[in-house]
């Protein structure tokens, strides 16, 4: 689909000063600038993020409730539960309170529930039916349990405390737990809302250890070093697409400084079978090689698989779970091209499918378990919000998929009438619905997304930070562009723009990968600098002049080496 180019305008001034005051490249300047980064305080911080930095996890609502019953529980040597969501970061979660509640020695384990079996949160037959057996005295959510009312009333009542930590959106009636950690929380003035299930989970680590501490618990027993966590943390972080800002980029940033010293087995096996260069992963390599990898588990068998990984201490054992993980991802792609190919040739052959603002498939054939990752391809090839649904005998378990600047869930709100149930974010939700009430719902998702949408909303933009020409490109640049990543939600990748681009020489790579070597054809031409073209479309394959050319600056890393590339993102 064609794109709007929206090519911003960086304050020159305020640019110039951060450039002259940092001796930053002119254009970094411009990008920082862009990112509302004008002061040289603001610019020097964020481009060197610390632990240090985090604010209190104290001023979460009921973190102080929370960790004096924890601490109850370590001292009192009363059996922990933490019931964790199937997805990277409910298992990110999962596993920091796992490792840090094993660390000292308290008497703990996990449960996390199939994901098509049981579904999504802790619900009432996860009481009766395991943790009262099983006599649990404390139950500690991970990246579930905000709408776990009827749940957390049943452990009440058997003498069972609960936990809450969470990030999803929660109501103003807040479940009658020992504690609700949810950042999200109206009555929560930490301004963490931000934060993913899996940073929920560190800041009650962070707070535990300190409470430890101001109790004396440290004094024969050396204190872990929680930056050693952040591993995790960045890939549950990154992997649920939350802004990647203040705390957010502070972990992410700091925990692939972790993976890439491979000191986690897990990790390390499963950066080996993802064929992820050593010492150089990246939050694209997070979110597109790794975090399919580890939520395959839960989508094609059990995500405790995943989690068995992450907290193995032994790299022979990992390394056999890496592939069994890389093979249920194969099998999940498999399904998911299937699918796609299914919804590709319906839509060619009823383009009638396509004249709405939606778009809402179902089938009885479908794997629940793949929608998502579906739903958020056809996004990027139709541009409109897409939800698909695979129905069961009784019922149907959809996933939905927005675009930026149009809220899934308060679409979804509006179908409520029509739905057993449903949850998510403003962008991804997932949705119980009866078979028999799937075209009342196409119809009303479909009113209630065009009264919501803008004009713009449904045309893909491209949002270019600078203009800038090819004889700029430097491997200085390069290296501070790389030092704002990693790049996600609210901090994108830098894109810039150069006019008059020329391909002096070319190949194609792979089916449809264009390697070129590019020149700006102006007098005299300048720098030839070497570029490269994924998944190129036709005129991409062929022409070679270019009116105006969108790009990425990043370095190509292959065993030690590096060469500075542009990846072409659009042409016009």
């Amino acid at each position: 689909m064609k794109k709007k180019w929206h090519i911003l305008q960086p304050d020159f001034a305020a640019a110039k000063k951060l450039s002259d005051r940092l001796q930053y490249h002119p254009i970094t300047a411009a990008v920082l600038v862009n990112r509302n980064l004008t002061s040289a305080k603001t610019a020097a911080a964020f481009m060197t993020p610390s632990l240090r930095k985090i604010r209190s996890p104290f001023a979460i609502k009921d973190m102080d409730a929370a960790v004096e019953r924890i601490y109850l529980a370590i001292t009192e040597n009363e059996k922990i539960l933490i019931f964790g969501d199937y997805d990277v970061d409910g298992i990110t979660a999962t596993a920091v309170l796992l490792d840090f509640l094993r660390y000292v020695e308290a008497d703990v384990s996990y449960y996390i529930p199939h994901r098509l079996k049981e579904g999504y949160s802790l619900q009432p037959r996860h009481i009766v039916g395991h943790a009262i057996p099983n006599r649990y005295r404390l139950i500690i959510t991970a990246d579930c349990g905000s709408t776990s009312h009827e749940a957390i009333a049943a452990a009440g009542e058997s003498g069972i405390d609960v936990i809450v930590t969470d990030h999803h959106k929660v109501s103003e009636r807040i479940p009658s737990a020992a504690a609700v950690l949810n950042p999200k929380r109206m009555d929560c003035s930490s301004g963490m809302q931000a934060l993913a299930g899996v940073g929920v989970a560190f800041a009650l680590v962070i707070a535990l250890r300190k409470y430890l501490r101001d109790h004396h618990f440290w004094e024969n027993r050396s204190e872990p070093n929680l930056k050693n966590f952040c591993d995790l943390v960045a890939l549950g972080t990154i992997g649920d697409m939350v802004p990647l800002v203040r705390e957010n980029r502070i972990f992410s940033k700091t925990g692939l400084t972790i993976i890439n010293s491979e000191t986690r087995p897990g990790i390390a096996a499963l950066c080996e079978v993802a064929g992820i260069s050593r010492q150089a992963t990246n939050s694209e390599d997070v979110s597109f090689r790794l975090v399919p990898r580890l939520n395959a588990a839960g989508r094609m068998d059990h995500a405790s698989r995943a989690l068995q990984l992450l907290t193995s201490d032994d790299i022979a054992a990992a390394r056999q779970l890496a592939q069994s993980l890389n093979g249920f991802n194969n099998q999940r792609q498999e399904l998911e091209r299937s699918i796609q190919e299914d919804i590709f040739a319906a839509c060619r052959q009823h383009p009638e499918f396509l004249d709405g603002r939606t778009l809402v498939k179902w089938d009885t054939g479908w794997h629940p378990g793949v929608l998502g990752i579906v739903a958020s391809r056809l996004v990027e090839v139709y541009y409109r919000p897409v939800v698909l649904v695979a129905i069961t005998a009784q019922m149907a378990k959809g996933s939905a998929r927005s675009i930026p600047g149009l809220d899934l869930y308060q679409a979804l709100a509006a179908c409520r009438h029509c739905l057993e149930d449903f949850g998510g974010h403003s962008m991804a939700a997932g949705l119980t619905i009866r078979p028999e009430n799937l075209n009342e719902f196409q119809r009303t998702f479909e009113n209630a997304v065009k009264q919501m949408a803008q004009p713009d909303n449904l045309t893909p933009l491209l949002t270019i930070d600078s203009e800038i020409h090819l004889d700029d490109i430097s491997e200085r640049l390069v290296d501070e562009i790389e030092d704002i990543s990693p790049f996600g939600t609210e901090n994108p990748e830098p894109v810039f723009m150069a006019r008059n681009v020329k391909a002096i020489s070319s190949k194609i790579v792979g089916k449809r990968h264009r390697k070129m070597i590019l020149v700006q054809d102006v007098q005299p031409p300048g720098k030839p600098v070497p570029a490269i073209c994924f998944n190129a479309e036709d005129r991409l394959l062929q022409e070679t002049t270019f009116s105006r050319m969108a790009f990425r600056l990043r370095w190509n890393r292959w065993n030690s080496n590096k060469l500075l590339q542009l990846v072409i993102e659009d042409v016009q």
